[in-house]
């Protein structure tokens, strides 16, 4: 088979092929089980083989790599347009195989194993974060009911339960029991959250990028190596722009005619990363008039100017395109003096 791009639909145990000649045409329709997959690859002369950026993507292009063939993932959204009249693997499939012969596609960048074990504590941990704020929600429902409200945050609550914990004529013992257990949970959570922040920090402590990185203000071990995961190799993105857009931080674009008109940011990209991003431009914001550097005045000006919250967005992208240029051309942070 002379093939020349091999798409495939990933699936959990059904994959779906569509191998195409050089000039675009199906030479091979095929299905095929999980434990079929890599004898198969195997045997096949040297090709592209593409994918749709999902789950497992990143594992089958390295076990495709290490065949010697050509691995390509395809964010999901590029594939969308070529699919034709109803959607089913088939015609999954052929779209994914369309879309890589366009000359304009962008690709995704495999990543090594580090890294997504690395995003895997990131993803634990925000995981249990969700998981501790749901209980505490839970809790503090449950205490409302009883006529006890305390403040926002977790200290406050855990001061309330501990101090009607040691009333034990107030409540009876189921609904004390209920507490305790409650409260255990919290705090069981809590430690694994703990546990999943050592980790990372010790990663980001022993990286010598994510320590340069940490220079800039509103860039912690968190962020740092947040970055690292995910980004991969810095020159795969054109410019400090590219990435920033990656992460979408940009504004999205309405425009025709000639005329311009740019919305809010574009949301697209990892909302986590994003979020790790604008949450540190906030805390450097509340510092910035400690500092008489261009970059913290420039801060504030867009404060007066734009508002707090577009400017912790403005600073944001700002921060993207720096570690961008630091990465990408392997240098330290310089702050700029007035």
């Amino acid at each position: 088979m002379n093939i020349s791009i091999l798409a495939i639909d990933l699936a959990k145990d059904v994959f779906q092929l569509h191998g195409n000649s050089e000039a675009g045409k199906c030479v091979l329709r095929k299905k095929i089980r999980r434990s079929e997959l890599l004898p198969f690859i195997a045997i096949l002369p040297k090709c592209k083989i593409v994918m749709e950026a999902c789950s497992g993507a990143h594992y089958w292009s390295r076990e495709f790599v290490k065949l010697g063939h050509e691995a390509l993932m395809i964010s999901p959204q590029f594939v969308k347009p070529f699919v034709k009249t109803n959607k089913n693997d088939t015609a999954d499939a052929e779209a994914i195989a369309e879309a890589a012969m366009r000359p304009s596609m962008r690709f995704v960048p495999i990543k090594e194993i580090w890294q997504q074990e690395l995003q895997t504590l990131h993803r634990a941990r925000s995981l249990m974060i969700a998981q501790r704020v749901a209980i505490s929600n839970a809790l503090r429902g449950f205490l409302r009911e009883q006529g006890f409200v305390c403040k926002s945050g977790e200290k406050p609550l855990y001061r309330l339960v501990s101090e009607l914990l040691r009333d034990e004529i107030k409540f009876s013992g189921t609904f004390r029991d209920l507490l305790m257990r409650l409260l255990s949970n919290i705090e069981g959570v809590q430690k694994e959250i703990d546990h999943f922040e050592k980790q990372i920090k010790k990663f980001a402590s022993h990286d010598e990028r994510c320590k340069r990185i940490q220079e800039v203000n509103g860039v912690g071990p968190l962020t740092a190596s947040a970055i690292i995961a995910s980004m991969g190799d810095p020159k795969n993105f054109k410019n400090g722009r590219h990435f920033s857009a990656w992460l979408g931080l940009v504004p999205r674009q309405n425009s025709s005619g000639g005329k311009e008109q740019l919305l809010g940011i574009s949301k697209r990209g990892d909302s986590y990363l994003r979020s790790l991003l604008i949450h540190g431009a906030r805390a450097a914001l509340q510092f910035a008039h400690k500092h008489e550097d261009y970059r913290s005045k420039w801060s504030l000006k867009k404060v007066e100017t734009r508002g707090m919250n577009k400017a912790t967005v403005a600073l944001a992208n700002r921060n993207a395109r720096v570690i961008w240029a630091m990465l990408a051309k392997n240098e330290v942070y310089r702050p700029i003096a007035t």
